[in-house]
């Protein structure tokens, strides 16, 4: 047996109200972060995409050199990170520790020799540095808080400007960068500043809704665009690739196209009316396609020719993903995330319209006519078609921990100390449990429901009530996911420990114990069509692939997710899917024998 890596779809960027998200691109490729992970998005084929994940704390800045070849990406500890782009290793090419605290933003030279990084710290603010040899290229001084942002111009002479909480702009000749004068145009934090790619001019946004242009040689300032100025801080500016227009992205959700030369705005963009529409970064690709980043984690694709509303909106998980079910109709899988958002999936992510959940989405299910069933944190039950709520949702007793769909459209909740049986948004039984559940799998008329005190039991369901018909142990710590093969008769059961017990569940009887490679708590568990091989996925990051008719024999796919695996299940015959912490979902090509 053995894999391959197929594709991986990329988790949203991470946000934050009131503050900056610094997002970048290279061609056709946007480049961002979250949590640990640093993306590189392809905007045509979101398969191809890259996930970076050798931060060891979040992530906070990343772009890609204007060579194309490497990425420096810095994190929140002040370490920056240099790495090939063109390898699927993606090796690492140099590692610097540039200032003591979180790195907001950092920008290459022309040449991708020089890098300049600035963020929060004690001592400084930012640094400047050969990619090569980490030496010092400069002072980046004048500031007395955290800077926000950087550029550079990308032509000789070289400049470089600073933007700043103290409502400054600090403007720097170089190469060595010196400190050439300080700009007080804003009077509220500056978020942002950008050089023209033609290095005749730069622009800066700040909290106080304003916007203005500067000479890219001498740092005067040309003037302040006043024409339908925002109404909300300016997080974030972007040139075009001719240099002869901004974009600006604001918190008053709307995005605006200014003409350089006449400082008016030419489109105004209004990307919605909630809280999470709020505009908190942007960039300007080669490819001519503008995007700006929702505080939702959406990119919202725009055309600068249709003035209505983005061409595109990308969507897809901000934070971890905590279920996932494959689906038999409108999309190809679901995914519930620990923000209550769920997603389907197709050729992109599409976010479940209607009212969904509140908090974490602790299970989904699905019944064999295809209808989709999830429970989250916030106690509810809620019932999904195709790729909305439907208008029905029950409300649970107490937290669920997960679900299982059972025959009849019947739905089996598994709470504190209870199993809850809904039909048609209606309880029709509930079992009181004298031991605490942690897991539960349904099968036709069959149940199995895992405790934390380490063993399984098995209850037949009539119809009307629940049977209790057998006791499982083997287990050596909470049983923490559980899953029937597909012809009912194999049961496979982890735990806490990293341990699989194999049970025959009709004969109710151990087939093995050999499956005890993971060392670290079980999520998922997930079989194949034929029920001669079990997928399991765990906390210590791995995948595993086992084969029934010979025990011993596995497939290992290390560090598959970052941070820990969530779940693990199939798309078809030989594709198998797991994602978890870092919000990816990755697809392996397994190659299955007995």
């Amino acid at each position: 047996m053995s894999y391959k890596k197929r594709i991986l779809y990329p988790c949203a960027p991470a946000t934050s109200r009131g503050e900056s998200t610094k997002i970048s691109s290279s061609k056709d490729k946007v480049v961002y972060t979250n949590g640990r992970i640093v993306v590189i998005r392809d905007l045509k084929d979101p398969a191809i995409s890259i996930a970076y994940s050798e931060h060891v704390q979040n992530a906070t800045a990343a772009r890609i050199a204007p060579s194309g070849y490497y990425c420096a990406s810095a994190d929140a500890t002040g370490t920056v990170k240099i790495w090939d782009t063109l390898g699927e290793e993606n090796v690492l090419k140099a590692e610097y520790k540039v200032i003591s605290g979180k790195v907001k933003d950092l920008e290459w030279d022309g040449e991708s020799k020089r890098i300049i990084a600035v963020g929060d710290g004690r001592d400084k603010f930012g640094h400047a540095f050969m990619v090569d040899t980490g030496s010092s290229t400069g002072e980046i001084l004048g500031h007395y808080k955290t800077i926000n942002a950087v550029s550079i111009r990308q032509q000789r002479p070289y400049r470089a400007v600073t933007a700043s909480d103290d409502s400054s702009i600090v403007f720097y000749y170089g190469v060595p960068f010196k400190f050439e004068k300080n700009i007080k145009t804003h009077t509220k934090f500056v978020q942002d500043v950008r050089y023209a790619p033609s290095g005749d001019h730069f622009a800066s946004v700040g909290s106080d809704y304003k916007i203005f242009l500067y000479d890219g040689k001498t740092g005067d300032t040309l003037g302040e665009f006043t024409d339908s100025p925002h109404s909300g801080s300016v997080n974030a500016c972007s040139w075009s690739p001719d240099s002869k227009l901004i974009v600006t992205s604001a918190g008053d959700r709307t995005v605006k196209l200014w003409d350089v030369e006449t400082k008016k705005a030419q489109v105004t963009w209004t990307v919605g009316s909630a809280l999470d529409h709020q505009q908190v970064g942007n960039t300007w690709t080669a490819g001519d396609d503008i995007v700006s980043l929702s505080l939702s984690g959406e990119l919202n694709i725009f055309d600068k020719r249709i003035g209505d509303k983005p061409i595109r909106i990308l969507s897809a998980p901000q934070k971890a993903i905590t279920s996932a079910v494959k689906t038999l109709g409108a999309a190809t899988f679901l995914v519930g995330t620990a923000s209550g958002r769920v997603l389907a999936f197709k050729d992109d992510y599409e976010c479940v319209s209607g009212d969904g959940h509140a908090n974490l989405v602790s299970g989904l299910g699905i019944s064999p006519s295809g209808t989709v069933y999830s429970v989250g944190f916030d106690d509810r039950l809620r019932e999904i078609d195709g790729k909305s709520y439907t208008p029905a949702a029950f409300s649970t007793a107490a937290q669920p921990k997960g679900l299982a769909v059972g025959p009849d459209i019947t739905v089996f909740v598994a709470e504190q100390s209870s199993v809850e049986v809904v039909r048609s948004n209606q309880k029709v039984f509930d079992l009181t449990l004298k031991y605490t559940p942690s897991s539960i799998a349904a099968a036709g008329s069959l149940l199995a429901v895992g405790g934390e005190d380490q063993k399984v039991r098995l209850y037949s369901w009539d119809g009307k009530t629940l049977s209790e018909t057998a006791t499982l142990e083997g287990n050596r710590g909470v049983v923490s996911a559980l899953a029937f093969s597909p012809e009912d008769s194999l049961l496979a059961s982890g735990d806490s420990s990293g341990k699989i017990i194999l049970f025959n569940a009709k004969e109710r009887k151990t087939v093995t114990t050999r499956w005890a490679f993971h060392t670290a708590r079980i999520q998922s568990l997930a079989w194949t069509a034929d029920g001669r091989h079990c997928a399991s996925g765990s906390l210590d990051t791995h995948v595993y692939v086992w084969s029934v008719e010979k025990p011993m024999k596995n497939i290992a796919i290390k560090n598959a997710v970052p941070g820990g695996v969530n779940v693990v299940f199939w798309l078809k015959d030989g594709e198998l899917a797991s994602a978890g912490a870092d919000g990816c979902v990755r697809v392996w090509n397994v190659k299955l024998r007995a």
